[in-house]
């Protein structure tokens, strides 16, 4: 099986600027390798303490249509083309938005890598 990786532009939600779409995209890198465990994927934030969450595939593809929630991770609905994703930490709270368009490709990349045949 083939880890998958995609980059997405998503914005950065802050108390500062709550109009996400005002603020310039920033690089996500969307990760999912089957071989380490097949359920999870990871999702990293940039900065300069490079962020890096994981969540399950299932919650991800749930948060896309209704708000779902487990541990650290909340996905829900933004209108009828973005989700927002929320991360909770120690630290606080990371709020960012994605095009759903490209989150849903990624989850179809996921699942297409994780049904791969194995060659020998």
């Amino acid at each position: 099986m083939s880890v998958v990786e995609q980059y997405a532009r998503a914005h950065i939600v802050t108390d500062a600027d709550i109009q996400a779409a005002e603020q310039d995209a920033v690089p996500v890198v969307l990760r999912y390798d089957p071989d380490t465990d097949p359920r999870v994927v990871h999702i990293r934030l940039p900065g300069g303490d490079t962020h890096d969450w994981t969540c399950s595939r299932t919650l991800l593809e749930q948060g896309l249509r209704a708000p779902a929630g487990s541990g650290e991770v909340r996905v829900w609905p933004c209108g009828r083309v973005q989700a927002v994703v929320e991360f909770h930490s120690p630290e606080g709270v990371s709020v960012v938005q994605f095009d759903t368009k490209a989150l849903m490709r990624f989850l179809r990349r996921t699942y297409l890598a994780a049904t791969e045949p194995v060659h020998s």
